[in-house]
């Protein structure tokens, strides 16, 4: 494989590329790199951060990329929330690299086993594997290259998005011809991943003594009757080779206050990831399944609606185009669908999905060095084919 770079470039990826040819060790990166990158990654995970409270690690963050002559600009999303936008000596450059700094609950705090070398805690993987490895990786190049990447750690992912949303509507927000997404993708460059559609069944009847249910309406009846049309129906939504069956999970219900009540109201939250199709379609098949129960429901004297959370999105699509690496199709969500724009789309992190939200969440020191190499490699690649592949420079075999 030839990487055709700039003239400018070549003292500053001299020890990269001699990195990236050399087999991987226990530490694949130089002593004083891998004890920043393994402080950084310690720190982001002790600072508790939590959906809605990632008010410390931005600020703590904040300082950090400063210390490291990073311009920052924090945008608020709500109150003490802000996404952090960070850039050398200009604004707009071709390159953002991503993550967020939120967590899901609950805390769990920092360890590391030297004997496995193990790294765990609660974001250890999903996401601050990534920031980490991102901001080393950064930190890494030198000159033109350097000053041609920006870097953003949003909040609110794990719950709706809001800080993407946030930015992506922001009126300063500079535009980016690539962006590298970092979520736990087991070190592989992820081509796609499903699109996702959100509702909550809100079913209502009267409130009755159980041994008089004839006196009452059953909301849980009625939201029973509804979820058995639904079971029905997720066996035949659309399917797709390359993401496999949509599913449909029913993660929440709520209904009736004792068991000797008919319950007056009765609820249902519900995750439909998106395998073929839109949002609009999906949609609709389902409220086609519905109509007959909720005409039932009313004839009943009961109701039940459909609340639709947001807008949804399709499968989405993505760049898996570098050499060198595996690749993967992934059935969870992330905020690229969030950031609007033409770009190129990149989704990459170390650690694997199938740990992260658990309480056994983390990865092996090794994965999260690699990473920085990756996040280089990549930045590498990407910025050859998008921008300087015809620009004469001296050659460097990878």
């Amino acid at each position: 494989m030839i990487l055709r770079t700039l003239s400018l470039l070549p003292l500053a990826l001299a020890p990269l590329v001699s990195a990236l040819q050399a087999p991987i060790q226990p530490s694949v990166l130089d002593p004083r790199t891998s004890k920043e990158l393994l402080s950084l990654h310690r720190q982001l995970i002790e600072i508790e951060s939590i959906s809605d409270n990632e008010g410390g690690v931005g600020q703590w963050l904040a300082g950090y990329l400063r210390s490291l002559n990073f311009t920052v600009e924090l945008q608020e999303v709500t109150p003490n929330r802000t996404n952090l936008l960070a850039y050398g000596s200009k604004r707009d450059t071709t390159i953002l690299l991503t993550s967020h700094i939120d967590t899901v609950p609950p805390f769990w705090p920092y360890y590391y086993n030297e004997t496995t070398q193990m790294i765990g805690g609660r974001g250890s993987v999903d996401a601050k594997a990534s920031v980490a490895a991102m901001i080393t990786a950064v930190t890494g190049f030198k000159d033109a290259l350097f000053d041609d990447i920006s870097l953003l750690f949003v909040v609110g992912e794990e719950t709706g998005g809001d800080g993407m949303l946030s930015f992506s509507d922001w009126a300063k927000r500079p535009t980016y011809d690539i962006v590298i997404f970092g979520e736990p993708t087991e070190g592989k460059l992820v081509c796609g991943h499903k699109g996702m559609l959100g509702f909550t069944l809100q079913a209502t009847g009267k409130a009755a003594h159980s041994g008089y249910p004839w006196l009452g309406v059953s909301a849980n009846d009625i939201l029973v009757e509804a979820l058995g049309e639904l079971l029905t129906l997720r066996d035949n939504l659309p399917w797709s080779d390359k993401y496999g069956n949509t599913t449909m999970n029913f993660g929440r219900l709520n209904g009736g206050v004792a068991a000797n009540v008919v319950a007056e109201s009765a609820s249902a939250s519900i995750a439909t990831r998106l395998a073929a199709g839109t949002p609009k379609s999906v949609r609709a098949l389902i409220e086609k399944t519905l109509v007959d129960v909720q005409a039932r429901a009313t004839q009943a004297g009961g109701a039940l609606h459909i609340q639709w959370g947001s807008e949804g999105y399709a499968p989405v699509d993505m760049s898996c185009d570098i050499d060198g690496f595996e690749t993967l199709t992934v059935n969870y969500g992330t905020d690229v669908p969030n950031l609007k724009g033409e770009h190129k789309r990149y989704l990459y992190g170390p650690g694997s999905i199938f740990v992260a939200h658990s309480d056994h969440e983390a990865l092996k020191r090794g994965e999260l060095e690699q990473a920085v190499l990756d996040y280089r490699r990549l930045v590498i690649e990407a910025s050859k084919m998008e921008k300087y592949g015809g620009v004469e420079g001296e050659v460097v075999e990878l």
